[in-house]
């Protein structure tokens, strides 16, 4: 079964680009399908595994709180607001993050492999060394980001937000050996 974060791949197979329309309506295609899953469906706590649950930070203030190191993945922080937050070195993969305002927080090494993070502001966040692998980013804001040494391998990013990206796209994702500027497809 093929999944919205490979289509993408997919896609690009043979250097084939898809036009910025189709990845639009792809990346809302998928956004639906994500948010309704049952998983995420008003549930306030998911499980990860037998015994282990995880929390739900939907529609909360969580600004300034420190997460530092913490294993989030398959929570979700969609709605929230969360400025100022320290997610350094937080495992968010398969995260849901969507309309959360993360202006002005510390992402530095995080890993949001395969997460939807539409319509997120990502302002000012420390990005450096972030895994952001087949993230779905339409919509989201990245002005004033750091992000030397992020890796947006197969990431669905706004046109806009890709170009500026490539302006200041610098480093070696030190997890994935990735280079920032080859995984934004900078020319």
């Amino acid at each position: 079964m093929i999944s919205c974060f490979n289509i993408k791949q997919i896609l690009n197979f043979g250097e084939m680009k898809v036009s910025v329309f189709f990845k639009y309506i792809l990346s809302f295609i998928c956004s639906i399908l994500l948010i309704s899953a049952p998983a995420f469906a008003g549930a306030n706590v998911a499980v990860k595994g037998e015994g282990d649950e995880v929390p739900s930070y939907v529609r909360s203030n969580i600004t300034g709180f420190d997460f530092h190191g913490e294993d989030l993945h398959l929570s979700s922080i969609a709605g929230a607001v969360a400025r100022d937050a320290d997610f350094s070195d937080v495992d968010l993969h398969g995260t849901t993050l969507t309309l959360s305002d993360l202006k002005g927080s510390n992402l530095n090494g995080i890993d949001l492999t395969d997460t939807l993070s539409d319509r997120v502001n990502f302002q000012k966040t420390d990005l450096r060394n972030a895994v952001l692998v087949n993230m779905i980013a339409s919509g989201s804001s990245f002005a004033g980001a750091q992000i030397d040494g992020a890796d947006f391998t197969f990431a669905i990013l706004d046109s806009e937000d890709q170009r500026n990206l490539c302006k200041i796209a610098d480093g070696v994702n030190p997890t994935t050996g990735v280079a920032t500027r080859d995984s934004l497809e900078c020319s």
